[in-house]
């Protein structure tokens, strides 16, 4: 009796630490987004840009230190690592494809694309 008692109170422990884990591994993984269009502002200050897609939604994204930034200029380089000349967040008008996660209902790039000017120019006309 007293040993069938143990193990049900070991079996128990064991799924709960079971369970723990898993919901700490569900939770440290950030599910990354994806959202293409045409940046209608950028605030460079609070470093936030509003990308309009072809649906017309609008969606605020942050970037970071942390993004990276590909396009003509900044191919494969953090926005950290690159220049105010070359990154200082994406212009109005520029075609970009945005990965981002989303907590607490903020957007934090993740990576940021830039299209070349004659297909952003193609899209907007």
């Amino acid at each position: 009796m007293l040993h069938a008692k143990r193990f049900s109170v070991l079996l128990a422990g064991l799924f709960v630490l079971v369970a723990a884990i898993a919901w700490q591994s569900a939770m440290a993984e950030d599910v990354v987004h994806a959202v293409s269009g045409i940046v209608k502002s950028v605030d460079k200050t609070s470093k936030t840009m509003v990308v309009k897609t072809a649906d017309g939604t609008e969606h605020t994204i942050k970037w970071t230190d942390k993004t990276t930034v590909e396009g003509a200029k900044a191919t494969g380089k953090g926005v950290a690592d690159a220049s105010t000349a070359t990154y200082d967040g994406a212009k109005e008008g520029t075609k970009v494809t945005v990965k981002y996660t989303e907590k607490g209902g903020e957007k934090t790039a993740v990576a940021i694309k830039e299209a070349s000017k004659a297909t952003a120019k193609a899209v907007t006309q």
